[in-house]
């Protein structure tokens, strides 16, 4: 598989060690590597798909709990898949891979590059 090329970082750190800590505290540590990264495109991509992809899961989550019974079992369901995707995110940004989930990934790269 050919992936692009995992660039420097201007936060002095790894790359790929600052791709995982984008995933660390869901959306808030993609926020926040989103605003600082000022070069590397990977650490971009995966701060933006960190906050797609965990801002939907939380919103979904909370929609999921105002709804009696059904809302508790959808909330057990999406709180599965948020622990499931963290680690399988952190641990593809800590290969240098660009991992991208389906729908989201392109979206997120596309937004990474348009975001200054």
């Amino acid at each position: 598989m050919n992936e692009p090329h995992v660039d420097a970082s201007s936060t002095n750190l790894d790359p790929k060690v600052a791709g995982l800590l984008c995933y660390a505290l869901s959306f808030i540590t993609g926020i926040i590597f989103l605003v600082i990264e000022k070069k590397s495109r990977f650490v971009k991509f995966h701060a933006m798909q960190s906050i797609i992809v965990f801002g939907i899961l939380t919103i979904a989550n909370i929609i999921f709990s105002k709804i009696p019974f059904i809302g508790w079992i959808g909330s057990l369901l999406i709180g599965l898949l948020y622990f499931v995707l963290w680690i399988v995110l952190m641990l593809m940004a800590l290969q240098g891979r660009w991992f991208k989930l389906p729908f989201i990934g392109d979206f997120a790269e596309q937004q990474a590059n348009n975001f200054k």
